[in-house]
């Protein structure tokens, strides 16, 4: 039943950012200073209503009537429960974090009301998707988190890549969310409803075949918001916008829509849907695992490394544990957007006055030796990524560890030939630390590859190292579980995850690959030095990973785009020599059956009509010239009318 409490807010969660785009979009320039404290302060305002009504032990449901098709009625419901609660809290706080860490970093933009204008926007988006009680309440906000993100890649309208990537981002969004109203339309013919409580009383009424592919549609709308293979292309292009933007929405928050997607629908994916999404997120982590080895942009490093944990996001989902891919979710959405930040504070170091256009802020070789310049971002840096790596000690380790043990379990009912997928889950796990000690290496040890005549690296302002520490601290495990190696904690508790099931040996199994691998790419670094600003052949040269070709050339280009552009030249060639023809010959054809057509009108029909008008008009013309009135002319008329009556009497 309806839940008034409630009422007001949700009314105050989806209202209160909405007025704010609205008002920082037409205070315009003049709102520059103030704009992006103001928004930090509504989002604020958003986190402590969300903390107040979090009662993640009971299900509050508030519905608005919105409009009726003939005898059916469709409500707008907004739902609060366990998973609302860790999702409002995670975009919000991010978020208050991000605003307040932008007023420093893109301070004197000229347009800062328009970008935390759209972030509002986006924070709207967001937030509706999280409260939506319904999939056909989701995919309206889901359409607007697509336009957000357009719009804040795109923020820098002036670069062409960034208008580019924007563009890419949204196209290969909207072919996902294609299938995703497809699933939508297709439960409205099978059940009637998309309602989430509706669902889960009469999916049983749907075949396992059907719901199959209901549930792969649906899939579809997180390989699309979730970058999953083949639709991953756009989250490392997507960088070209502000560093903040990645962290926000490339990070925490838009990416992690389709995992929240999933963890809603899990009680309607079959086994055969679920084994299709933990091999489509297999792909996924694995290749942007390899890719993350083998970039150089500090920020596509990232980007590619949130591809692949949200690949093992999706996994979880497959293993039937969706609990532990929002953990995941959660303990990623801190340390890799705490990541996003300090890479940004790293950018913002090395920026120098006078900036060539030759010159590129974010490529990692150069750079090298910034850990004495910038201590408080080179800590933040090393927890953050260190967490991302799985080291014991921090949240990323936790999750990953849940995840793992799960993969295990589910392989140990199903047979031998399912073992593979934890296994390549644990070799990522030592990709992931193998890829980010590289990355610590490029930028805080070894020599200094910069300018020093031109560039003075210096440490962040308060405003932006701060909320870095702060997505530091929370990368520890004491926020998720009170045991470093034992993820049943109060997390997984609080979502529902009452398994009490723990496998001790794969702790230290996953903890002996992260330490080879880092091991591994320390020895690699010592014996080949490829980071020395005078051995820039050996900075080039690929390493063990890059000679994977049919990874190293990953790309949408290579996976997606170019399979497609195969198939429409041949399509091309097809409409060219057969549809285009066919509609030619059928031209002809009936331009000649448009002439005989009119020829016949002409003669036969118009002709007819014509001769039956001659004869009237001749007989009428014949008989009005013997009305002249001269009687001689009657006399005649009368005697032939007299000849003709005999004569007709004597033939009858």
């Amino acid at each position: 039943m309806p839940d008034s409490a409630y009422f007001l807010p949700a009314c105050l969660l989806l209202g209160l950012p909405f007025l704010g785009f609205l008002l920082l979009w037409l205070a315009g320039k003049s709102f520059n200073k103030a704009a992006g404290f103001a928004g930090a302060f509504i989002t604020a305002a958003g986190l402590i209503i969300s903390l107040l009504y979090a009662d993640p032990q009971s299900l509050h449901v508030v519905s608005f009537h919105w409009l009726t098709i003939g005898s059916t009625s469709i409500d707008i419901p907004l739902r609060f429960d366990a998973l609302t609660c860790i999702m409002l809290v995670i975009v919000h706080f991010v978020a208050l974090l991000v605003q307040l860490y932008s007023t420093a970093y893109l301070h004197g933009d000229n347009n800062l009301h328009r970008y935390f204008a759209f972030i509002q926007l986006f924070l709207f988006s967001m937030i509706g998707i999280v409260l939506s009680g319904s999939l056909l309440v989701m995919y309206i906000f889901w359409e607007l988190v697509g336009l957000s993100s357009y719009l804040l890649i795109g923020f820098w309208y002036f670069k062409p890549r960034a208008v580019w990537a924007a563009q890419k981002a949204f196209v290969l969004n909207r072919i996902g969310d294609a299938a995703f109203l497809t699933g939508i339309l297709m439960l409205f013919y099978y059940i009637g409803s998309t309602d989430f409580e509706v669902l889960s009383l009469k999916i049983d009424s749907v075949s396992p075949g059907i719901l199959t592919a209901i549930g792969l549609c649906l899939f579809g709308g997180c390989m699309g918001k979730s970058a999953q293979f083949p639709l991953s292309g756009w989250l490392p292009d997507a960088m070209e916008g502000p560093t903040p933007v990645s962290a926000l929405i490339h990070a925490a928050t838009m990416v992690a829509a389709g995992i929240f997607l999933l963890a809603r629908i899990s009680f309607l994916l079959t086994f055969d849907a679920k084994l299709v999404i933990t091999i489509i997120g297999t792909i996924t982590m694995l290749i942007g695992a390899v890719k993350a080895t083998q970039v150089w942009d500090i920020k596509r490093v990232l980007a590619y490394s949130t591809m692949s944990q949200l690949g093992l996001m999706v996994i979880a989902v497959g293993f039937g544990s969706w609990q532990t891919a929002l953990f995941h979710l959660a303990t990623h959405a801190f340390f890799k957007a705490g990541l996003f930040l300090s890479a940004g504070s790293v950018i913002h170091a090395v920026t120098p006055a006078d900036l060539g256009s030759d010159f590129d802020l974010q490529d990692m070789r150069t750079m090298g030796g910034l850990r004495k310049a910038l201590p408080v971002t080179f800590i933040c840096f090393s927890v953050c990524a260190a967490a991302l790596a799985g080291l014991p000690f921090f949240s990323g380790f936790l999750s990953k560890d849940a995840i793992i043990t799960e993969g295990f379990l589910w392989a140990g009912e199903l047979g031998a030939p399912f073992y593979i997928f934890p296994i390549v889950v644990i070799l990522s796990a030592g990709l992931t630390a193998y890829y980010m000690t590289r990355q610590i290496w490029l930028v805080f040890f070894g020599q200094n590859r910069f300018d020093a005549t031109r560039i003075h690296p210096h440490e962040s302002p308060a405003i932006m190292w701060l909320p870095m520490a702060v997505l530091a601290i929370l990368s520890v495990f004491i926020w998720f579980s009170w045991n470093p190696f034992d993820a049943a904690g109060w997390f997984l508790s609080f979502i529902g995850q009452h398994s009490e099931a723990h496998l001790v040996w794969v702790p230290v199994v996953a903890s002996l690959t992260t330490f080879v691998s880092i091991f591994l790419a320390y020895r690699e670094i010592r014996s080949e030095n490829p980071f020395s600003i005078n051995t820039v052949n050996a900075v080039n040269a690929p390493n063990a990973l890059q000679k994977l070709v049919w990874l190293r050339d990953y790309s949408n280009t290579q996976y997606f785009i170019i399979p497609f552009a195969f198939i429409t030249k041949y399509l091309k060639i097809f409409e060219k020599r057969v549809i285009d023809s066919f509609v030619d010959r059928l031209a002809k054809v009936s331009v000649v059956l448009g002439h005989l057509i009119g020829w016949f009108d002409r003669f036969f029909v118009d002709g007819g009509v014509n001769l039956l008008v001659f004869s009237i008009k001749s007989g009428g013309q014949a008989v009005r010239n013997l009305q002249n009135g001269k009687i001689q002319s009657y006399f005649i008329v009368t005697a032939m009318g007299v000849f003709l009556l005999i004569l007709w009497l004597v033939i009858l």
